[in-house]
């Protein structure tokens, strides 16, 4: 099994630290406002590979925070004329439930920042000790010449380095470089306690305590969105790597971004779709393919195309499920080459780097292939339920095979569902068809099966 590591540039053997165990932290989102695509492709991505490590066999223990105190949240919460507080209790449960309708695992642990400032005040001491900060008029900062690796995860040099987003550079700092590690508090804000006053903790350090907390001084894979590796990602390690004088994470995983017209999708650009609104107009599983249509280190162009080709190609995902499980033949093939075959290359393709798209292709063979045993009747009662195990065992990694029942239709659609099948229960067949073409005219085409009536958008 492959790894592509940002840190060295290219694909690794994975090999964890602890044999049998992965340790696995991933950015969570800044709960500000609600997730858009970009939370959700990130989301997907991650929980895709955590949960093809769990099926190699990996104990994994998988956490991502919150991040619930910023300078964003501080405006927004002013904006709404309510506490910072207050505004992540607002915004972090439709996150998890945004993120539940796409299939996404909970985390074995979801820290809050605003629960891990100790940690935070205890690092940055420990810093301070080892002489890597100073502290000026607004807060401590992290003088980046006292680490001489800092750059080598964006692949920059120190003489190359751009301050980031900020242009009112403080004219204080050292560097222009050095990052924030505690800020003092202004009037208004929420703050806390520290040996330096008043303040609260600087973003990169929030991410470094929370992740040493929950899983040691060194780990096995770090994860986030590409547009996080600088600075983010690289203070993290200046910060963590400074402290302990050891490896920070084994291995940096970095998904792609959501694109608009060329352009990342992003709050701060106003080119973003909310989860939420889409899910209005589609099946959440929908979002959940058309994420796994791509590799997850590639861009995504979003398209409303590419949602309606997504919404049909899992449409025939499920009306297969559906055949295969109503399936009643009992043939002679039990198909266990062919399952064997399908297996190895579903592994393959997913041990190159999690390659999604490919894993997607084999997964269309088999349809095909199973769609003709049952066309002939020779698949048998052996072969139906070894090839509904191997959908087991692929579904608990791709999560697209079963079909969702978190959309809901109208009540006058299940008023008229229910009325058609007491019609065809009455062998009142004319009513029956009456019932079907008003239902397709609404977009709800019906499917009679053994298990009841199936409904599906077209």
């Amino acid at each position: 099994m492959k790894v592509y590591n940002t840190l060295s540039g290219k694909k690794e053997k994975f090999s964890p630290i602890h044999d049998g165990k992965v340790g696995m932290y991933v950015c969570g989102p800044t709960v500000y406002d609600f997730g858009h695509l970009g939370h959700g492709r990130s989301a997907v991505s991650f929980d895709v590979i955590r949960k093809y490590l769990v099926y190699k066999g990996f104990d994994v223990n998988f956490i991502s925070n919150y991040t619930d105190i910023d300078d964003k949240m501080i405006a927004r919460a002013e904006i709404m004329k309510i506490s910072v507080s207050e505004l992540a209790e607002k915004i972090i449960p439709e996150y998890r439930q945004d993120y539940a309708a796409l299939g996404v695992l909970s985390g074995d642990e979801e820290p809050l920042a605003t629960e891990h400032v100790y940690e935070m005040i205890e690092m940055i001491a420990g810093l301070e000790k080892k002489g890597h900060t100073y502290v000026i008029s607004d807060g401590v900062y992290f003088d980046v010449k006292t680490f001489a690796d800092y750059g080598k995860l964006s692949g920059q040099k120190m003489d190359e380095l751009r301050a980031g987003v900020r242009k009112d550079i403080n004219p204080e700092k050292r560097n222009h470089q050095d990052f924030v590690l505690w800020k003092l508090s202004k009037p208004g804000e929420p703050s806390w306690d520290s040996p330096w006053g008043k303040g609260r903790p600087g973003w990169h350090i929030e991410c470094s305590s929370m992740s040493r907390k929950y899983l040691g001084e060194t780990f096995d894979i770090h994860g986030g969105g590409a547009d996080l590796t600088f600075p983010h990602h690289e203070c993290e390690i200046a910060q963590s790597e400074a402290l302990s004088g050891r490896r920070f994470a084994k291995y940096w995983l970095h998904n792609g971004f959501i694109r608009i017209d060329n352009e990342k999708m992003s709050k701060s650009l106003g080119n973003f779709f909310t989860l939420r609104d889409i899910f209005k107009e589609y099946d959440p599983q929908v979002i959940r393919y058309m994420f796994l249509q791509t590799h997850y280190r590639s861009p995504i162009d979003f398209t409303n195309k590419l949602l309606e080709q997504s919404a049909n190609s899992l449409m025939r995902v499920h009306d297969f499920f559906r055949r295969l499980s109503d399936y009643e033949g009992d043939g002679k093939d039990d198909m266990s080459e062919g399952i064997a075959s399908i297996r190895k290359r579903f592994e393959e393709a997913m041990n190159d780097d999690f390659e999604t798209p490919v894993a997607l292709a084999v997964c269309f063979d088999l349809i095909r292939i199973v769609n003709k045993k049952i066309d002939h009747g020779k698949l048998s009662t052996v072969g139906k339920e070894a090839i509904l195990h191997l959908i087991e065992k692929f579904d608990s990694v791709l999560g697209i095979f079963k079909p969702t029942t978190l959309v809901k239709i109208g009540d006058d659609i299940e008023k008229l569902i229910s009325e058609r099948d007491k019609a065809r229960a009455n062998k009142d067949w004319v009513r029956a068809d009456e019932i079907r073409d008003v239902l397709l005219e609404r977009g709800i085409a019906l499917e009679d099966s053994s298990g009841g009536t199936i409904w599906k958008k077209v």
